[in-house]
């Protein structure tokens, strides 16, 4: 099925824009060649991820994804000395994952996730020689710090018009990774997608205390299930996947009773197929691996917009939905999808962000 596309065009330019006026630091840009023969410079770049890997489906993923596609671009090698990512398996790691990427040389270094704040705020004191992004937080005040936003709520508020015109049994779920202001924001604008089209629809909110817990993720999905909600909105990084995995096992045991998952932060309609269809009903996009793409090429050519804040939302093409199986299931969805999405846009919606 189609989806959209423009999430990507448009974020490129957002970033464009915006960092083109920054200006900045930036690394060493000496040239030298690759093996395949195109000019590379000695600049570096790695991310250290959040919970959940670069194999999380969803948010880390992404990010890697946009290194990688840097990388690739210009000529480099995975590993030290070109792009790299350092694996978080706990909140312990984050802090020993920076300073093994500052050891290795790395010219700029992302932190994947708002958990990493207080450990890119330390260590970027104590290294001032190395531009660092920060990921869905804020650091002020630091000059080698990027802060990179996005308006996930707004995005979320398309979800949950989606699931209350979806959903048979007037019950919809919404789980979350762990408790905070950034998973906050998918809580909040997905209630308000959802009471927009019904008032007095529910919606079950659940977190699971995790971002790396499918297990967990499948048991607050099956329960959920159980109570005949039949629309889950998963905010949990790989917890989701136990959240896929459960309403795929309905759906290969008891077809008839049509359960779905709308995934998030990218396109997850890979994760929801199963014996006889797909159990994704759209996803929530956010272009982080676009930023840290863009980013990296800013930085590189000296343009590293160092203490400042952006923020990306619809209008910015920063945040959207995709088209999922929408038209399968309803077709009155997409056109009140639409119509939001460019009242949003306007100024004539304003998304709550906080529950």
């Amino acid at each position: 099925m189609k989806k959209r596309t423009f999430l990507k065009t448009g974020l490129v330019l957002a970033l464009g824009l915006v960092l083109t006026a920054c200006g900045g630091g930036g690394g060493d840009t000496k040239e030298s060649g690759d093996k395949s023969g195109k000019e590379t410079s000695d600049f570096s770049a790695a991310l250290v991820t959040d919970l959940g890997g670069v194999d999380d489906k969803s948010f880390n993923q992404s990010a890697w994804e946009g290194l990688k596609e840097w990388g690739e671009a210009t000529g480099r090698e995975e590993g030290v000395g070109g792009f790299k990512y350092y694996q978080s398996d706990s909140d312990a790691d984050f802090l020993p994952n920076l300073n093994s990427a500052i050891d290795d040389g790395f010219n700029i270094v992302f932190g994947i996730g708002f958990k990493l704040q207080p450990a890119i705020e330390e260590v970027a004191k104590a290294n001032e020689d190395v531009e660092f992004v920060i990921i869905d937080s804020e650091v002020k005040d630091q000059k080698n710090v990027a802060s990179v936003l996005f308006k996930d709520h707004e995005a979320s508020y398309l979800a949950g018009i989606a699931a209350a015109k979806a959903t048979k049994t007037g019950k919809v779920g919404f789980i979350g990774g762990q408790e905070g202001e950034v998973i906050g924001r998918f809580e909040a604008g997905f209630v308000a997608g959802v009471k927009s089209v019904d008032e007095k629809m529910e919606v079950d909110v659940k977190y699971a205390g995790s971002f790396g817990d499918a297990a967990k993720g499948k048991a607050i999905a099956a329960a959920m299930y159980q109570s005949g909600i039949d629309v889950i909105f998963h905010a949990s990084g790989d917890t989701g996947q136990g959240v896929f995995s459960e309403a795929i096992d309905i759906m290969n045991t008891n077809p008839e009773d049509k359960v779905w998952v709308i995934g998030v932060d990218r396109d997850q309609e890979e994760e929801g197929v199963y014996n006889n269809g797909n159990v994704t009903l759209t996803s929530t996009l956010k272009g982080v691996g676009t930023a840290v793409k863009d980013i990296s090429e800013k930085s590189e050519k000296g343009e590293f917009p160092g203490g400042d804040l952006m923020v990306y939302g619809l209008k910015e093409g920063g945040v959207d939905l995709t088209d999922g199986q929408l038209d399968d299931v309803n077709k009155d969805i997409k056109p009140a999808i639409d119509e939001a999405r460019e009242a949003i846009i306007a100024g004539e919606i304003e998304v709550p962000d906080k529950p």
